[in-house]
């Protein structure tokens, strides 16, 4: 099943605030920060209901390389992703 993808406002902060940092400790950290977010994404519109359930319909991915955890929600056909978290953040944020 091909899913369409929709970034929440919230989500696309969480990655714009965090390339930013990484930009500042590293040049180019930043955008290899962008790209594994990007192919954990595609991963997820592949098999979404192998990830686990956190709480209710969200689901949770983590990367590889960045301690990053990618919270979503499949309704139809559609991919929401709701926040984009490291790992060491307060974990009723995500639930917000």
């Amino acid at each position: 099943m091909s899913y369409r993808v929709l970034v929440r406002i919230r989500a696309q902060r969480d990655i714009d605030a965090a390339r930013e940092w990484y930009e500042r400790q590293s040049p180019m950290l930043g955008e290899h920060f962008v790209d594994e977010i990007d192919a954990v994404i595609r991963t997820i519109t592949e098999t979404p209901v192998i990830y686990q359930r956190v709480h209710k319909d969200i689901r949770r991915a983590m990367t590889r390389q960045f301690r990053y955890a990618i919270y979503f929600i499949v309704k139809g056909d559609r991919l929401s992703v709701l926040r984009v978290l490291h790992q060491a953040r307060n974990p009723p944020e995500w639930m917000e």
